[in-house]
């Protein structure tokens, strides 16, 4: 085995197609590595501007009281553009990159425009409905996801579709059977021969590319950055692997080379460039045909008129205890009823790109678009992240402010009033501070079914390249 594999990467290293495929993979490395040395330390000043921005105003709030900040809130959080952007971009562009915080409603003044009843910040989420753009691989960008769907894919092909039916033209193949060699042991050395091959240029590529972007002042890169490139390129390996196995198993059935290679080129046409699009285009007519606002309607069918049941409250001048815990729950109803609201839109949308993406994980470009984009921490699930990171610490900021009012022995502990809140100044530097970060963890849960049904695609592919091959008559 180990012999015939020297020898088909001796062959492949001396063949025209391996000093193309070096050129080829070098060009559109340096090209992804200079694009994206010029567009991330834009992205990261955008980024840090807008943190700045709702830092300085967390602040003032802070400054303020902690009424203000409870009534005001922590100001817009921004997702954290990814160092690994290079490897997939993920429909970034159309991705929303801000959950907003909403302003407290003014529910009435008096004569004078004067507030009257004011409530409190609640969440608003993004559209996460991307329709058909984020189920397929994005051809526009010369990213990692697109050389290794396409590019990588394409050239396992080509080192392959003459493996059985290029030695059977040419009468070496029924010399090799003739020794008393299996032929499973034949199969995994021209397996692991291709494979091999293609690897050695595209590692190179690789190394350049990554020596371009490490070395720059711009991008930094984490040791966790740099683990979950080392799982993009196994995966890079096993995608490779599944077209190598496919290259075998079609000229283990044909008889000539030119044939075998029009079939293959058909095929990768089919699975790579038609079947993501055609698939999403099928997805997306499986939309619900109800709007959110039916199925809003549905789900909630009673809707309690909060006016109704705090008026007595509302409308009246007393400072008395019950009065201002009948406002401060008006508040709170009200604020919770509209962020539920969202949210349920938000999962509402997030099930129509689920159900999209597992009608197109039938086509393997799909899937790898899918895992790279998780590992590299941009796309859906990215962004899916970014809306419980800011869940988590709207949480844990509210914790802090009924925590700071809870520890005042002079407040009435009635949040969202002012008369009920602490009137103690707080530290800006005591408020907790939102982080948008990355769990690698999830990342593998998630994207454990995608990667058991690649890896299912390459053992079946094999399979068949061994069952075609014991029945070849040479």
């Amino acid at each position: 085995m180990w012999h015939i594999t020297k020898r088909e990467i001796y062959d492949n290293l001396n063949s025209l197609r391996f000093a193309l495929t070096t050129v080829l993979l070098l060009a559109l490395m340096v090209t992804n590595a200079v694009k994206h040395l010029r567009e991330h330390p834009k992205r990261v000043q955008r980024y840090q501007d807008a943190v700045t921005e709702s830092s300085d105003r967390l602040t003032a709030h802070a400054d303020g009281s902690l009424y203000k900040l409870a009534q005001y809130g922590p100001g817009n959080f921004y997702k954290k553009p990814s160092p690994l952007h290079f490897c997939a971009n993920g429909g970034e562009s159309i991705l929303p990159d801000t959950i907003t915080v909403r302003e407290p409603p003014v529910f009435a003044t008096d004569a004078e425009n004067n507030v009257i009843l004011q409530g409190v910040w609640s969440l608003s989420y993004p559209d996460a409905n991307l329709q058909n753009k984020n189920v397929g691989p994005n051809v526009s960008q010369v990213d990692w996801a697109f050389i290794i769907g396409y590019i990588l894919s394409l050239i396992a092909l080509w080192f392959t579709f003459d493996a059985f039916s290029g030695e059977r033209e040419q009468g070496t193949l029924r010399l090799m059977l003739a020794n008393s060699i299996p032929r499973h042991t034949v199969l995994i050395g021209k397996f692991l021969g291709a494979l091999f091959s293609i690897s050695i240029p595209f590692a190179l590529a690789v190394l350049v590319n990554l020596l371009l972007i490490s070395t720059a002042n711009t991008v930094h890169l984490t040791a966790e950055a740099w683990g979950r490139l080392g799982i993009i390129f196994c995966l890079a390996l096993l995608y490779t692997s599944l077209f190598v196995a496919l290259g075998l198993l079609v000229s283990a059935r044909v008889q000539q080379s030119a044939v075998s290679l029009m079939i293959l080129l058909l095929t990768w046409v089919t699975f790579v460039v038609f079947m993501p699009s055609t698939l999403a285009s099928i997805a997306s007519s499986f939309s619900p045909a109800t709007s959110f606002d039916e199925f809003w309607k549905q789900r909630n069918p009673v809707k309690e008129d909060l006016w109704d049941k705090y008026d007595e409250w509302l409308w009246s001048s007393k400072l008395d205890d019950k009065t201002l815990r009948g406002k401060s729950e008006f508040y709170t109803e009200n604020a919770e009823r509209d962020e539920r609201w969202h949210e349920e839109r938000s999962k509402y949308r997030s099930s129509q790109v689920y159900r999209a993406r597992a009608i197109t994980g039938i086509s393997p470009a799909t899937l790898l678009q899918h895992l790279i984009e998780g590992f590299a921490g941009t796309g859906f699930e990215r962004h899916l992240q970014f809306v419980e990171n800011t869940q988590r610490y709207a949480r844990q900021l509210r914790e802090f402010v009924a925590d700071t009012d809870r520890a005042d022995p002079e407040s009435l502990h009635i949040l969202g009033v002012r008369e009920g809140t602490s009137k103690k100044p707080i530290s800006p530097e005591s408020v907790p501070r939102f982080e948008d970060t990355l769990n690698l963890s999830r990342d593998f849960n998630t994207a454990a079914m995608e990667l058991l049904l690649l890896t299912l695609f390459v053992l079946v592919l094999l399979s068949g390249a061994y069952l075609a091959f014991v029945r070849v008559e040479v």
